[in-house]
């Protein structure tokens, strides 16, 4: 049996993938930049999602360029990914909207809201809903797309004043000294801020690839938070690309 076929097919096979694979993170990393002054949360996501959409198409790619027909993978892929989205639709809908809930509605744990005509103190928020204690001690489920079509009261005296950022932090920066960074940095914005309450850095999750933080800051004057906020995603974006590549 002649091996040199198959040995090539399988060389070119591996070239390919590989290819794929780097023009993936090339991407990744440039969608990052285009989306430095955006939310490093929202930011994270897309650059993973269009790391994976390259590496597919790559897959795809290097079936073909291998000489196996990829039609019918295609076809399982559809139909099977179609199916997933409509039996999951609720599920990634709630899911999403937790992401962007943390950036665009004002509202935390221990605070007293109100939407769809329930109200109570936030006791939690998870993934799928957010978890209200109401006055009667009922527990009320409102699931977390709700919060993004839905107008919602916060009725906590000075809510305004603390800004919440969520941020992902790659296995590929240096935590200490990034954290070390974004809060000299942002400390230096002192005039815009609430000079009693410093700036404060917190763990919410950690993983292999990754670590989930968030930065919370106490603003002086409502009018400017979208300014303070975009000038903050500025200083995290570039004290994440100071640490980068400083690990170990």
């Amino acid at each position: 049996m002649d091996l040199e076929p198959v040995l090539a097919t399988t060389a070119y096979f591996v070239v390919v993938l590989s290819l794929s694979a780097f023009i993936a993170w090339l991407l990744s990393q440039l969608v990052g930049q285009l989306m430095k002054q955006s939310t490093p949360i929202v930011a994270a996501q897309m650059r993973r999602i269009v790391f994976l959409v390259v590496l597919a198409v790559g897959v795809i790619f290097a079936i073909e360029s291998a000489g196996i027909p990829s039609d019918i993978l295609l076809l399982v892929v559809g139909v099977a990914g179609a199916g997933a989205i409509v039996v999951t639709r609720q599920a990634l809908e709630n899911f999403g909207a937790r992401y962007f809930s943390d950036v665009y509605v004002p509202f935390k744990v221990g605070d007293s809201i109100s939407v769809q005509g329930f109200s109570g103190k936030v006791i939690e928020v998870n993934s799928m809903a957010t978890i209200l204690l109401g006055d009667d001690d009922r527990l009320v489920s409102i699931p977390n797309a709700a919060l993004l079509r839905e107008v919602v009261v916060n009725s906590t005296p000075q809510a305004w004043k603390e800004v919440t950022i969520p941020l992902s932090v790659g296995s590929d920066v240096d935590l200490p000294a990034f954290e070390s960074a974004l809060l000299k940095s942002v400390s230096k914005l002192r005039l815009r801020l609430d000079k009693r309450f410093p700036p404060v850095l917190t763990t919410k999750a950690r993983g292999p690839q990754s670590t989930e933080l968030a930065l919370t800051v106490m603003i002086r004057r409502p009018e400017e938070r979208d300014a303070l906020v975009s000038e903050i995603n500025k200083r995290i974006a570039e004290a994440m690309e100071a640490a980068r590549g400083r690990k170990g």
